[in-house]
């Protein structure tokens, strides 16, 4: 796993070190089904105490980011979505597996057939529904989804879906893909949820550790999630040298961050934030969206 640890950091590095897996899991790096290494084993490779270690992991588990499989070893994701011997496979496996069981049970190819292209064909939907835990995230996520297909957004959480299924009526439902196996079962089936993934922190990184002089950085975000992982993920090239300073914004606020140094906006915040120097996180992936785009309308209906 790429985690990069900071003794110098006032992160306590327990947190440190559940943030970046969270981050790891959020950018697809770490996937649903994954294995994470044992407690000994990530203390030994990372040079901590192992406590450190469990602390992370039971957080982790705490917070249902990770399970308890097979009696003590952890895999990325809830319990629900886990079952034994679950593998990603790829698309042409998942058509001969549908095809193998649909024999089994009795059905004809030529049934198989006619029912794929009756799902295919299905009425498209007229707006896209995010689903997602954290307010703030899925909002972020609206926000950039309107901006670049100018379609109709709603959001949820999960939760808020399965007390009113009549919300997936009509949508294109799409979620991060660490909670796409959560959601599934309350899509329909003809119309299945589509995942996303977040886009890495690479270049936000790199600015930081380039920067010549000792600096205050600000993150700036609406999503009180998306800030306590940040700040995780940058205590290492912050050392002792740079100061990092948190702002988490809501609906109607304009935010005056002149004396920061850098401010990393979301895109929510990129429009109520003044400052000298504002860098722009954009938390989905540019692939994932031109994704998309691609499997839903060109427009919006009317």
């Amino acid at each position: 796993m790429d985690i990069c640890l900071s003794r110098e950091s006032d992160i306590p590095l327990r947190q440190q070190l559940a943030e970046q897996i969270i981050f790891l899991i959020s950018v697809g790096k770490l996937r649903p089904g994954q294995h994470l290494p044992s407690v000994r084993e990530l203390a030994r490779r990372m040079k901590i105490h192992h406590n450190t270690v469990s602390e992370a992991y039971q957080d982790l588990v705490r917070r249902t980011w990770v399970a308890r499989h097979h009696g003590r070893r952890l895999v990325v994701g809830s319990p629900q979505i886990l079952p034994e011997g679950r593998v990603r496979n790829g698309l042409d496996e998942l058509i001969d597996a549908a095809i193998r069981r649909a024999l089994t049970e009795g059905y004809t190819l030529e049934a198989l057939t006619a029912r794929v292209r009756e799902r295919l064909l299905s009425q498209p939907p007229d707006h896209i529904l995010v689903i997602e835990r954290d307010p703030g995230l899925r909002e972020i996520m609206g926000q950039e989804i309107r901006q670049t297909l100018a379609w109709p957004v709603e959001t949820c959480s999960r939760e808020e879906l399965a007390k009113a299924p009549g919300m997936a009526i009509r949508a294109q439902v799409v979620t991060p893909d660490y909670s796409i196996e959560d959601v599934e079962p309350l899509v329909p089936r003809h119309r299945p949820a589509l995942s996303i993934t977040f886009s890495d922190a690479d270049e936000h990184l790199e600015l930081v550790r380039n920067l010549r002089e000792p600096s205050v950085i600000g993150l700036v975000s609406f999503s009180d999630t998306l800030l306590t992982t940040a700040c995780s993920l940058l205590a290492p090239a912050l050392g002792r040298r740079h100061t990092c300073r948190g702002f988490l914004l809501s609906r109607g606020v304009q935010a005056d961050l002149r004396a920061i140094d850098v401010a990393f906006c979301d895109s929510l915040a990129m429009s109520v934030v003044t400052g000298k120097r504002k860098v722009h996180y954009r938390l989905i992936q540019s692939q994932c969206l031109e994704y998309l785009a691609a499997a839903i309308e060109p427009t919006p209906p009317l």
